[in-house]
């Protein structure tokens, strides 16, 4: 397949460590198919559909000095850390500000990923797993995607919003994304919003 469609899956190929090699790779969206339809057929056309997507931002990845890998692995965690279009732009500014700082990403969505389980909230324990997909304690994108992520968070991780934020926490009440320049600040935020809720 990766002869197929070599500049969406260079990037893939050589990643290490992945779960499933395609997870980012089989876009989102409606697909018609017959009982006559083979796995592969399918998996192929989902594949398809990715690249032909992402031919819009082909270049900008490689002005940003990113790979294919690297941006659908941000965007799946943008796509599940916030709904709306400007809170998943800063929530990109927010993981691009860490990386630079070489620090871990911190998301729940990829400790929820690594437990293989989805729940409400995220433990202290459940930061501590053993796995290369847990940004806790990784630094850097991690291995690959966490899911497929729509045409939005993809946009949102190649144009961001500018911001000096290290920190996010989501009102799991609201949907509402706060943001944070500092630890301390973030703690309030955690505090005030999920804490109390």
């Amino acid at each position: 397949m990766h002869q197929k469609f070599p500049e969406l899956l260079e990037s893939a190929s050589k990643a290490e460590n992945t779960k499933y090699r395609l997870e980012g790779y089989l876009f989102p969206a409606t697909y018609d198919y017959y009982t006559s339809t083979s796995l592969k057929d399918l998996v192929i056309e989902m594949v398809n559909k990715t690249n032909t997507v992402m031919q819009n931002y082909y270049s900008a990845i490689k002005q940003k000095n990113l790979t294919v890998q690297e941006v659908l692995t941000l965007a799946s965690l943008v796509e599940k850390e916030g709904v709306k279009e400007n809170d998943r732009k800063n929530i990109a500014q927010v993981f691009f500000n860490r990386i630079k700082a070489n620090m871990p990403l911190q998301s729940d969505i990829s400790v929820l990923y690594a437990l293989g389980e989805h729940k409400e909230l995220v433990t202290y324990e459940d930061t501590a797993v053993d796995s290369p997909y847990n940004l806790y304690t990784n630094t850097g994108y991690g291995p690959g995607p966490f899911d497929n992520p729509s045409e939005e968070a993809i946009k949102a991780v190649l144009e961001p919003a500018e911001n000096d934020y290290y920190y996010f926490v989501a009102d799991t009440s609201t949907g509402n994304v706060y943001f944070a320049k500092t630890y301390e600040e973030h703690m309030e935020l955690v505090e005030k919003y999920v804490n109390n809720s």
